[in-house]
């Protein structure tokens, strides 16, 4: 179990602390929704967790091949839906991975992808977009 100890600072703010580790992340509502944008949104943390979900997941296995993953990225883009209950509506994300991989690795990596808990924890209403080095 995961402990997480989140205490709302006021002004919009909030500071979320990992417990185990003592790391701390800050939040800040969007400008869109009453903030000022100084810091993450909550809605930015899920999008965040998307990313780096898929590339811890990919790095577990790669790590497990010898193969060399350093390097990759995800960058995730978040629309908020517009009308109705304020929610996210859509994420899109773009892995780039190293040139130093073979096709075959590519390939099982956008496999094992899917095993990344977040995305399995995701509402199956979210638009979830993939995109793949070609």
């Amino acid at each position: 179990m995961t402990a997480i100890h989140c205490h709302y600072r006021g002004d919009l703010h909030c500071t979320a602390e990992h417990l185990a580790s003592g790391v701390k992340i800050t939040t800040d509502a969007p400008p869109d929704h009453e903030g000022r944008g100084e810091s993450f949104a909550p809605t930015d943390l899920l999008a965040t967790a998307i990313g780096t979900c898929l590339l811890t997941v990919m790095g577990i296995h790669a790590q497990q091949r010898g193969w060399d993953l350093r390097g990759a990225q995800a960058d995730v883009e978040k629309s908020m839906q517009t009308d109705g209950q304020r929610q996210i509506k859509r994420l899109r994300v773009a892995i780039a991975l190293p040139n130093t991989l073979q096709p075959a690795q590519v390939e099982t990596l956008k496999s094992i992808a899917h095993d990344c808990p977040v995305l399995r924890s995701l509402h199956p209403e979210l638009q979830l977009q993939l995109d793949w080095p070609s």
